[in-house]
């Protein structure tokens, strides 16, 4: 499962997800890309479980870039714990994705092995995405 090595800091505010993505909304890697259509956070669990939904259907053809990482540190209080003495530790991992932001990418498989691999991969994911493929011509 995908975590930091360090952090500067052991806890993070929640924070709030504005806005579409800045970077990272266009194909860089592969010819198909997952591509988010709005915006939540994607746990380390979750990015795993599309990888290998992804992976396992292209049986392990090709190749796949995952172009999130979670950095966010979620914490939880136990169940039936009394309010205030503090924040919980931290329970996982987590990534902010805005909406525009390409997840994943692959490559070296044919339109329609991508596309399914692709709906795999979404079913696993908790946002709406959208399927994109690099045109003809482009980069």
């Amino acid at each position: 499962m995908l975590q930091p090595k360090r952090t500067k800091y052991r806890k993070a505010h929640k924070g709030r997800i504005h806005g579409a993505a800045k970077g990272g909304t266009r194909l860089n890697f592969g010819s198909y890309g997952l591509k988010a259509l709005e915006p939540e956070r994607i746990t380390a669990r979750q990015i795993e479980a599309a990888r290998r939904a992804i992976t396992r259907h292209m049986k392990r053809a090709g190749r796949v870039w995952v172009l999130l990482f979670p950095d966010v540190p979620v914490s939880q209080k136990p169940a039936e714990v009394r309010q205030g003495k503090g924040k919980g530790a931290t329970e996982y991992w987590a990534c902010r994705v805005h909406p525009g932001r390409i997840m994943f990418e692959i490559d070296g498989v044919d339109l329609n092995v991508a596309k399914q691999a692709m709906e795999l991969a979404s079913a696993k994911l908790p946002i709406r995405t959208k399927f994109v493929a690099r045109r003809a011509g482009e980069g």
